[in-house]
């Protein structure tokens, strides 16, 4: 005998917020807002007492933690409201996360040209190939 059970909607619903609520949940420190911790960058302020702030792209760095949707809208917001200092105690530098925020965009985005290839002057006189040899119709 194959009786099956009919689900209602809200057990529907239910058991698809239970498979999310599986991950553990973090709060970005840049938005504040709550995010399974797979969707977030983890933060740690570099061991060597210095105020530079590291990311911990395994999520295996020893100390303390703090996370961030890797986006930056939210890196904006953490660098205005002082958030790095507060939850890594004292940690202020935050280039290099803004340097691997900014990598992984360009990564997302290979058409466009970064802008330091495209603003950077030639040094070439007019007649010069790219190789610094003058060019010539006669060989």
């Amino acid at each position: 005998m194959n009786v099956r059970k009919m689900l209602t909607v809200g057990e529907v619903l239910h058991s698809a917020n239970q498979h999310s609520e599986d991950q553990p949940q973090r709060t970005c420190i840049g938005c504040r807002k709550k995010a399974p911790r797979s969707e977030l960058l983890r933060l740690v302020a570099e061991s060597s007492g210095s105020t530079a702030v590291l990311v911990d792209e395994r999520r295996r760095m020893a100390g303390r933690g703090a996370w961030l949707h890797p986006s930056e809208t939210c890196l904006a917001l953490a660098v205005k409201r002082r958030a790095f200092g507060r939850a890594l105690n004292g940690a202020t530098g935050a280039t290099a996360v803004e340097r691997w925020i900014l990598a992984r965009k360009q990564a997302a985005s290979p058409l466009q040209e970064p802008s330091a290839t495209a603003a950077k002057p030639s040094n070439l006189k007019a007649g010069q190939k790219t190789d610094g040899n003058p060019m010539s119709s006669q060989r």
